[in-house]
């Protein structure tokens, strides 16, 4: 028999931005919310073998999502770590070490649209099977990466694969690629659209309006859709324009850009997450220095995400999770935060962003990411009230219950904790360059 629960008195925030909604019950069987009323209402429908929870004080909202996390990586410090020190097996491995960080954070789904040489789909399959716990999970295989390069520039090799990348160089590979990876099960293709060059500040475009097109066409003849890291303004206009479904940053969008955008019915995860990190955090872990340059990639950004938020954009969060800047369950719900200060959301708005908005990335729309009836059973019970401070939300300590699959997570389990790999982290021969001057103590 279906795990039954009846969660009793509690404040709804259901997700789909309305109001809070105080003295809520809320009825689970198995991986489904059966009813969801006013407290007494709904007795009719709870099982006699119902475990009763009682959420008095409380707030009842959905599990959170993460639309962007990439939860191979392992929280590596540089791009050398993460594209030549994670063999797939030990990336695997790893990578069920670490979801469980994620339930314990109250994150039930996660999107992660690039894996270490593409083991997404068996890590997907593995969790949905039971055999290792962690969140739902939507992913993709490797980025699709054009010789000139990613984010990480020269360390992409001018074909083949490494890391997170698939190196694609004509319209005939990039379809190819598409193809093989729809085939090893991808639900959602990825295009890195800008790269870094050495001659150039910053990101620009990479890929061609004709290039995204061909990919765009290719996977949604297979129904599956395609994401786009997109860093700069072109890219994000044409990424729209080539029918992206979900652009990742749009870093700088301008106003051509968020009119491809509403006029192609794209959504946007811009997460702000690993930049707020780096500008209000990196000096506390040698990562300073550029903070205000930080800044003002979001700040430059946001109004017109805040524009395409009322222009009815879907806006997702995600947190980037993956990096040591943001490592797995500590910074998953800070983008509800930078949407409250950066975008003028209220906290209910930014909630329903990462729950209801999210759903897309999990392409769950309709079943997921929203307390009601026939929903998904993935529901948080929260000692504090996110409609007044959704910061609430990246304390761990304010979680009274997460329910995953109409199952709960046992909280009292210690935080996964390991020692090093060996040869998982870059081994510098010193820390310092060993000059005459510094040898006979002149500096």
């Amino acid at each position: 028999m279906a795990n039954s629960l009846h969660i009793r008195n509690g404040t709804l925030i259901d997700g789909s931005g309305r109001a809070p909604e105080a003295n809520t019950d809320v009825v689970i069987a198995g991986d489904t919310i059966t009813a969801v009323g006013p407290t007494g209402t709904v007795d009719d429908y709870v099982p006699a073998e119902a475990t009763v929870i009682d959420a008095t004080g409380a707030t009842i909202m959905p599990g959170l999502i993460d639309a962007h996390c990439h939860i191979t990586f392992d929280d590596v410090q540089s791009n050398d770590e993460l594209f030549f020190h994670r063999p797939p097996t030990t990336a695997a491995m790893v990578t069920l070490f670490n979801l469980p960080k994620l339930l314990l954070s109250g994150v039930t789904s996660i999107m992660d649209p690039d894996t270490i040489m593409g083991i997404g789909p068996e890590v997907r399959e593995v969790v949905r099977s039971g055999a290792f716990p962690g969140p739902r999970i939507k992913t993709g295989v490797q980025a699709l990466v054009a010789s000139v390069g990613g984010a990480a520039g020269r360390l992409i090799p001018n074909e083949g694969a490494v890391g997170y990348a698939a190196i694609v160089n004509t319209i005939d590979e990039m379809v190819t690629e598409t193809r093989r990876q729809i085939k090893n099960g991808a639900d959602w293709i990825k295009v890195h659209a800008t790269g870094s060059i050495p001659t150039h500040q910053g990101e620009l475009q990479v890929w061609t309006l004709d290039e995204m097109k061909a990919v765009c066409d290719t996977a949604h003849a297979f129904g599956v859709p395609v994401t786009a890291h997109c860093r700069n303004a072109s890219s994000t206009t044409e990424a729209a324009k080539a029918g992206v479904d979900l652009i990742l940053h749009a870093s700088f969008m301008d106003d051509e850009g968020l009119e491809a955008i509403v006029e192609h019915g794209a959504a946007v995860c811009p997460t702000f997450t690993f930049l707020a990190n780096l500008a209000d955090y990196g000096d506390r872990v040698g990562a300073g220095g550029m903070q205000n340059v930080f800044r003002g990639e979001i700040q430059a950004t946001a109004a017109m995400i805040r524009n395409a938020y009322d222009a009815g954009v879907p806006i997702l969060c995600g947190s980037e999770s993956g990096f040591a800047l943001t490592p797995y369950g500590h910074w998953h719900a800070r983008e509800m935060e930078v949407f409250v200060n950066e975008l003028g959301l209220s906290p209910v708005e930014a909630i329903s962003c990462a729950t209801k908005q999210n759903a897309i990335a999990m392409r769950m729309e309709g079943e997921l990411g929203v307390v009601a009836s026939g929903y998904r059973a993935d529901v948080l019970i929260v000692n504090a009230d996110p409609s007044t401070d959704v910061t609430v939300l990246q304390d761990r300590a304010n979680l009274a219950a997460v329910i995953s699959r109409g199952e709960c997570v046992d909280l009292s389990a210690p935080w996964p904790e390991r020692r090093r790999i060996p040869g998982e982290k870059v081994g510098n021969l010193a820390a310092e360059v060993l000059t005459y001057e510094r040898a006979h103590g002149l500096e």
